[in-house]
């Protein structure tokens, strides 16, 4: 568990050695085509569900489906970021689509992107430290950001109700993206230890920098410590954010989520589940409230919400 959590999030310090622009290489040039292609739809009553892809100019083509309401609009947006646990089936764009559906009635439209994860050829870098796990975080950043560009091309969207849920490594990615892109009014961030600040005071990370080398590990803080999630998350405001955190990770404890989130910009909140990483009905309940409220559209059904499949959370792979 710590060395996969680590590798989601503080082990964003390694691999842009190669990459001289520093933060920068988070952006992109606005212009280039999105280039949207579409792949074929299906309909859950009147809730469309299209198939599309479209470009990343840091990575490969970005899977994703967008889900559309009745309706004309203008509707409010969320943009959903799934998790990483490597032996889950629902480590993909999946994991938030009966939440996404059962949102669409109340004028809600999504967009659910696939991370490098879910493509069909993707092989783990069991390194911590590797150049490719933060070249993946880079990517997962600006398919964020090109999803955004998506929704506000599109009539339908309100451009002033657009928001971001990512779970774990997705919640790693929109913590950069609440820090540099101003278009989003609100973030939810799901099971993620965002912050190197307060993670570098646990006895799991000392474990672990003595595990992987302390002088490798120091080198790589001191030299990047501008990959710091943390340091984007404090600069979120004015966008409202959730924390959701839970009690039966190993690594992951309330008192490191808490640390996590008193990091971060105000407006803020942060909730504590008996739960494991994959979190539960109650995180549903509560972050659909959350979305409702600071997107202003009319709470769904509550019977459709407690109807969502629990997510399953595997045992821990190992190593």
């Amino acid at each position: 568990m710590l060395r996969r959590l680590l590798v989601l999030c503080f082990v964003a310090t390694s691999a842009l050695a190669q990459k001289p622009d520093g933060p920068r290489a988070f952006d992109y040039d606005i212009k280039t085509p999105l280039d949207t292609q579409d792949a074929g739809a299906d309909f859950r009553g009147t809730v469309g569900i299209y198939d599309l892809s479209y470009a990343n100019p840091k990575g490969a083509r970005v899977s994703a489906y967008l889900i559309m309401p009745p309706g004309k609009g203008p509707f409010a947006a969320i943009i959903w970021g799934h998790w990483c646990w490597p032996n889950s089936d629902l480590h993909n764009r999946k994991e938030f689509l009966d939440e996404a559906v059962a949102l669409a009635p109340s004028g809600v439209a999504s967009l659910l992107v696939d991370f490098p994860i879910a493509r069909p050829d993707y092989v783990a870098d069991k390194d911590p430290l590797s150049d490719r796990q933060v070249d993946e975080l880079v990517e997962q950043v600006v398919a964020i950001r090109r999803g955004a560009d998506l929704l506000f091309s599109r009539p339908f969207v309100d451009q002033k109700r657009v928001a971001y849920v990512g779970h774990s490594c997705g919640a790693s990615a929109g913590a950069v993206v609440s820090g540099i892109d101003k278009r989003f009014r609100a973030f939810v961030f799901m099971a993620s230890p965002i912050s190197n600040e307060a993670m570098i005071k646990t006895p799991q990370f000392e474990a672990f920098r003595k595990q992987v080398g302390p002088e490798r590990v120091d080198a790589y803080l001191a030299k990047y410590p501008w990959t710091d999630e943390g340091k984007y998350i404090a600069r979120a405001a004015p966008a409202s954010l959730f924390f959701q955190y839970a009690t039966k990770e190993d690594f992951l404890t309330p008192e490191l989520g808490k640390a996590t989130a008193a990091v971060a910009s105000q407006p803020r909140q942060v909730k504590i589940y008996d739960a494991p990483h994959a979190l539960n009905a109650d995180a549903r309940r509560d972050r659909v409230a959350f979305l409702a409220e600071q997107l202003q559209f009319r709470p769904p059904d509550p019977e459709a919400i407690a109807a969502i499949p629990q997510l399953p959370q595997p045992p821990e792979p190992k190593p």
